[in-house]
């Protein structure tokens, strides 16, 4: 059990990961909306391929070791400094290497601007390995909130200055200027709040102990990285930038709906995985009910997002984004069985069975690049196609393991995902049925929606779904405990604002899931241990196999 201070801190470090995250994400969402009704797909394209080489040298500066310094729990200066110094050297190495290479990189693309802006971009590798050590000082100390302001700082300046250098005509430099400024922003913006500076020391034995662990952190990063960006490589190359730009952006879409909503999933479900390893049918039946509830949540998002995807894109991005339609719609197919893909996952990560997590890796990775290469020569149409044959390849292979270990059949999976896919045809059938009528887009858009969330949720009341009825039940509860917790925070403290009341009403609903949460870890150490290197990239991970 976790003593108050610490259940507080942890409580509010939570919320202030959240606000972090979505919050965010949400403005990011919303700045490159605006840039890209001003700029054109072939920026996007190019700037693709630059960011595809940064990510690559970024892995060998920041994976592995940021992981190791914040799991070392008696990390000191002498580690940090000297994970910062090796860090500083192999930036700086690389930073050389795509300077030098650039030209041929961009001869390669036969893209001349490619050169240049490389060049550039490539300084935020130098920057990142300062910003990473700063990253590991505040997830150590779990202070969440300074990491919520500089990234939301980050977020708006970065914003600002990609929109205004967009309006002032610097096309792909725009898109390029974005990047930087949020990676220094950040940076500087933590010199004044983060209480670490390097110092000159530096140890041999303490990066080797860390190495130990770290290597194969860099490894799977360095995989995932190659593998999760080897379509857009091959885009660039086959294909046009504003091909590319179409690809990526109709990525965008699903990818913030189903990757906030699956990551809360995976966060909640591991602990609980983790607890009732030693019972197997009660295991199978919480993985059972996780993929019940998450496929009813996100089936009916990604139907309901490919059947208005036409009045989607032209209101949110504009006309000249219409081409991304149909790669939207494939992308939306894709996102739907990440839920499966990950709670099968997660069973694996509990029971600390490595070895299975990393043979499914390789196996569908070996699948995807044989998909990729046979559809490759047929145009990007059929490249979509594949790429959703092989999504569902890829959830059996995920399913099959658990038919041994939980006694899950596949059978079993497909009827528990058949009355949320049944549902969901449904809807989508009479969503796409509004298009037709003969109105303004932005009134079918209007109707679809409303149309789709009364055919999903009039359904799913009168077959009496068990996923609606959870969900319905489950946030009766949430609202009576939090109106009876409110109620009492008012009458013990009269004197205290309104706003204060709501925030220590919040941390004690996180802290009555934190402690339940706490209870596991101490019993599940060993197990965990097993797995380090996949659970401690398990965010990271889990986003490859949904493809």
């Amino acid at each position: 059990m976790l003593d108050n201070n610490l259940k507080q801190q942890a409580a509010t470090s939570l919320i202030w990961k959240l606000f972090e995250k979505f919050g965010t994400q949400l403005i990011s969402f919303t700045l490159s909306i605006v840039l890209a009704r001003i700029l054109m797909p072939e920026d996007y394209g190019t700037i693709a391929l630059l960011s595809i080489f940064v990510q690559v040298a970024s892995v060998f500066v920041q994976s592995g070791f940021a992981t190791a310094l914040v799991r070392k729990e008696d990390a000191d200066d002498l580690d940090f400094s000297s994970v910062f110094y090796f860090s500083l050297a192999v930036s700086i190495i690389l930073y050389l290497v795509l300077f030098f290479t650039a030209p041929l990189i961009a001869e390669f693309y036969e893209i001349p601007m490619l050169k240049n802006v490389l060049r550039v971009m490539a300084l935020t590798i130098i920057v990142g390995s300062y910003n990473g050590m700063q990253n590991v000082k505040l997830q150590k100390e779990m202070m969440f909130k300074k990491l919520f302001i500089s990234s939301f700082g980050a977020v708006v300046l970065s914003g600002i200055v990609g929109i205004t250098m967009a309006y002032l005509g610097f096309g792909v430099w725009a898109l390029a200027g974005q990047q930087i400024t949020a990676v220094v922003v950040t940076s500087v913006v933590m010199t004044f709040t983060v209480k670490w500076r390097p110092r000159l020391m530096f140890s041999f034995k303490r990066l080797k102990s860390l190495f130990k662990f770290g290597w194969k952190l860099l490894f799977s990063g360095l995989l995932d990285v190659l593998y999760n960006n080897i379509y857009s490589l091959i885009i660039g190359k086959k294909y046009s930038s504003s091909d590319l730009g179409y690809w990526n952006k109709a990525k965008q879409f699903p990818s913030l709906v189903v990757d906030n909503i699956n990551g809360s999933i995976a966060s909640v479900m591991y602990p609980v995985f983790s607890r009732l390893q030693g019972d197997k049918p009660a295991l199978k039946s919480a993985v059972r009910r996780s993929i019940r509830i998450s496929s009813y949540m996100v089936f009916p998002l990604m139907m309901g997002l490919a059947m208005c995807a036409e009045p989607v894109v032209q209101l949110v991005l504009g006309d000249k984004w219409m081409l991304c339609v149909p790669f939207l719609q494939g992308w939306c197919f894709c996102y739907a069985l990440m839920p499966v893909h990950v709670t099968n996952l997660q069973v694996y990560n509990a029971l600390g069975r490595s070895d299975v997590f990393l043979a499914l890796e390789i196996v569908k990775k070996v699948i995807g690049v044989g998909v990729l290469f046979a559809t490759l020569p047929f145009g990007l149409e059929w490249m979509m196609f594949g790429k959703m044959c092989s999504t569902i390849v890829s959830g059996l292979i995920n399913a099959a393991p658990n038919v041994k270990i939980l006694g899950y059949k596949v059978s079993e999976q497909l009827m528990d995902l058949l009355p949320s896919v049944g549902l969901s045809i449904v809807m989508g059938g009479f969503v796409f049925g509004v298009s037709f009528i003969p109105m303004h887009y932005i009134g079918v858009l209007a109707v679809q929606i409303i149309v789709g969330v009364i055919i999903y949720v009039g359904l799913s009341a009168l077959f009496k779904l068990e996923s609606f009825k959870y969900i319905v039940s489950n946030i009766k509860v949430v609202i009576s405990k939090l109106k009876d917790k409110l109620n009492n925070k008012k009458n013990n403290n009269s004197n205290v604002k309104e706003n204060d009341v709501v925030i220590d009403v919040v941390i004690d609903v996180v802290n009555d899931v934190s402690e339940i949460e706490s209870t596991t870890d101490s019993d599940d150490n060993i197990e965990k241990a097993k797995s380090d290197s996949f659970i401690d990239k398990e965010e990271g991970s889990l986003q490859d196999n949904k493809d």
